[in-house]
C-alpha cells in the first residue's frame, strides 16, 4: 500500500522540530550541526532572527496577490539584484528547477524572434544537475534523472568534459546556448575552472551563442562572491539563482541582459506565486545582509579555515577520505570508503552533510556558521572516521 506521502525520497530517519542557527533539534531532543542548510538553502541558518522579524512583519501586512498586479518588494528585489551584477532584468519563481524551465525558454525566444528558429539546440555537461522538470532532465541528462520519463525534450547536447576545444566542436548554427553550473553541486562538488567559464564567455561571443550560467546551488555568497562566476571575471547573459536567495523560503529568479531576455513579452511567460511580497521580503533581508563586503570576507575567512582542517582530516584518514574540493563553503569531502556508510557514521556523530555523486559529501553549511561550529563540524567528522578504524 502506497503511503500518504509519494515515495519518491529516501529519507533518513530522522524528524527535525526545531532549528537555532547553524543545529537542528530532532523529535527525539538530539541536537545536529548541520552542513547541509537544506542543500545549501538556509544560508543564514535555522529560525534567523532577522529573517523571522521580516517574514512576520510582510505576513501581518499582505501575502498574496499574484503577478496581476505590481508588488512593490518583488521591484525592490529586482533593483537590487541588476545593480548587483551584470543583468538588466530579473524574474521571480519558487525553486530553481522552474528557472531552468524559463532559461531555456528564454534562450530559444530570443532566437525565434530574430528569425532564426533553427536555432532551438542547447550545449550541456555530464554531471550537471538543472532540476527534475521535463526541461531540467532533459539538460542534464543521464539514466539516473531521465529513465522512465521520456520521450525527453528534445534539444540537447552533452558534453563528456569542459574541454573547450570540445565545445567549439559542438557549436553548430542551431546552437542556441550553453548552459553549466560553474560548481556542480549535484555532480560532486566539481568547480569548473576560471580559463574554462572565460573560453566559454569567448566561444558565446564568436559564435552569436548565449551562455547560461546555473547558480542555483553555488550562489548567493556561497563561493565567498555573491556569484560564483564572479571568480572568473565573467558573466552570463542569462543566470539561474535560487536556492539560498530565499534563505528558507521557497524563491528563486532569473536574471539577464536586456539583449537575451528581448523576446519574453507580456503573456509569454508567467508564475502565480513567484515573487510573492512574502518570498520577496525575506529575499530582500537575505540580500542586505549577505551582499556586503564584510559578510562574503568572512565567507572567504571561514571557507579557509574549515577547508584547512579538512586537509588535516584527509592526511590522518587516508582509509576514509581522499581529498578536499570545491570554493568557498560548498565544499566536496570525496571519500574511499562508500559515502553512504561515511554519511551513516556522521549521521551517528550528530552531524549533517548531503551525499553527492563521485563518492562524495558535500558540506554546504549557513554562511554564517561560528568559528566553533567549525570546531565541532571537524571534531564529528573525525568521530565519524575513526569509527572505521574500531570497524576494522
Amino acid at each position: 500500500m502506497i503511503p500518504s506521502v509519494l515515495p519518491t525520497y529516501a529519507r533518513a530517519p530522522l524528524t527535525f522540530v526545531r532549528g537555532e542557527g547553524s543545529w537542528l533539534i530532532e523529535e527525539s531532543g538530539r541536537r545536529y550541526l548541520d552542513l547541509g542548510a537544506g542543500i545549501a538553502v538556509n544560508v543564514l541558518g535555522h529560525a534567523n532572527p532577522d529573517l523571522t522579524e521580516t517574514l512576520k512583519s510582510q505576513a501581518e501586512t499582505l501575502w498574496h496577490t499574484s503577478n496581476l498586479y505590481h508588488i512593490p518588494q518583488q521591484t525592490l528585489l529586482a533593483d537590487k539584484l541588476v545593480d548587483a551584477t551584470f543583468a538588466d532584468t530579473a524574474f521571480f519563481t519558487n525553486s530553481g528547477t522552474e528557472c531552468c524551465e524559463l532559461a531555456v525558454k528564454m534562450a530559444r525566444k530570443y532566437f525565434f524572434e530574430k528569425g532564426q528558429t533553427d536555432r532551438t539546440e542547447i550545449i550541456a555537461f555530464e554531471g550537471a544537475f538543472h532540476g527534475r522538470s521535463s526541461a531540467g532532465i532533459a539538460a542534464a541528462g543521464g539514466d539516473k534523472l531521465t529513465k522512465g520519463f521520456g520521450p525527453l525534450l528534445p534539444g540537447f547536447v552533452h558534453l563528456e568534459s569542459f574541454d573547450i576545444a570540445q565545445v567549439a566542436k559542438a557549436i553548430t548554427d542551431q546552437t542556441a546556448a550553453i548552459i553549466i553550473e560553474p560548481v556542480q553541486g549535484e555532480g560532486g562538488i566539481v568547480p569548473v575552472p576560471d580559463e574554462t567559464l572565460k573560453g566559454l564567455r569567448q566561444l558565446a561571443d564568436d559564435n552569436g551563442v548565449l551562455l547560461i550560467f546555473d547558480e542555483v546551488q553555488c550562489g548567493v555568497g556561497r563561493t565567498g562572491k555573491l556569484f560564483a562566476h564572479e571568480w572568473a571575471g565573467v558573466t552570463p547573459d542569462i543566470m539561474m539563482v535560487a536556492k539560498g536567495i530565499g534563505g528558507g523560503f521557497p524563491l528563486g529568479v532569473v536574471l539577464a541582459t536586456g539583449e537575451a531576455a528581448s523576446g519574453m513579452v507580456a503573456g509569454s511567460h508567467g508564475s502565480t506565486y513567484g515573487g510573492n511580497p512574502l518570498a520577496c521580503a525575506v529575499g530582500n533581508k537575505v540580500i542586505d545582509i549577505v551582499n556586503t563586503p564584510a559578510f562574503l570576507a568572512e565567507v572567504v575567512r571561514k571557507s579557509g579555515a574549515l577547508r584547512q582542517s579538512l586537509e588535516g582530516l584527509v592526511a590522518t584518514y587516508p582509509d576514509v577520505f581522499d581529498h578536499v574540493r570545491g570554493s568557498g563553503l560548498m565544499l566536496g569531502l570525496k571519500c574511499v570508503k562508500p559515502n553512504a556508510e561515511v554519511l551513516q557514521a556522521a549521521y551517528d556523530a550528530e552531524l549533517l552533510v548531503v551525499p553527492a555523486a563521485d563518492n562524495v559529501l558535500r558540506l554546504l553549511p549557513a554562511l554564517n556558521l561560528t568559528d566553533d561550529d567549525i570546531a565541532d563540524a571537524v571534531i564529528k567528522l573525525e568521530t565519524a572516521a575513526k569509527s572505521f578504524s574500531k570497524d576494522s
